[in-house]
């Protein structure tokens, strides 16, 4: 009962760290907190191009992916630290880790991917 209790409570905290995250992520893709007379128009509709606000979401997405890469490697971690000299768990582990470095290699990837399209859209050589 306690394990479950304690499962519990951290799966509601991840829960509620990613409603928040994804709250946060949504006001910074769509310019939240700018000064409105000069990003809005008379429909309080963005007044950015659709490919600002489609790239602000794609690198929010990608910080997402990242953090759960992260996330990730310390659970990793610490299924190896814990493991005391069960292999099974040791491999459970090493299993983890190669998935974490594979989805920071593909979330690394999809940010490239990204800044290279909008480079090569807006025919500019910088960030």
């Amino acid at each position: 009962m306690r394990k479950q209790k304690k499962y519990w409570d951290g799966f509601l905290a991840a829960v509620t760290a990613a409603i928040y995250l994804f709250a946060a992520g949504i006001q910074v893709a769509f310019g939240a907190g700018w000064n409105r007379s000069d990003y809005y128009n008379a429909t309080s509709l963005p007044m950015s191009p659709i490919s600002d606000i489609v790239k602000n979401i794609t690198l929010w997405l990608l910080s997402i992916f990242g953090f759960i890469a992260v996330v990730g490697f310390v659970i990793s971690g610490i299924i190896y630290l814990t493991s005391a000299g069960d292999e099974d768990r040791q491999e459970t582990a090493k299993r983890a880790m190669i998935y974490s470095i594979t989805g920071v290699i593909v979330g690394l990837a999809g940010l490239v991917v990204v800044f290279a399209a909008d480079m090569m859209l807006r025919a500019t050589g910088g960030f």
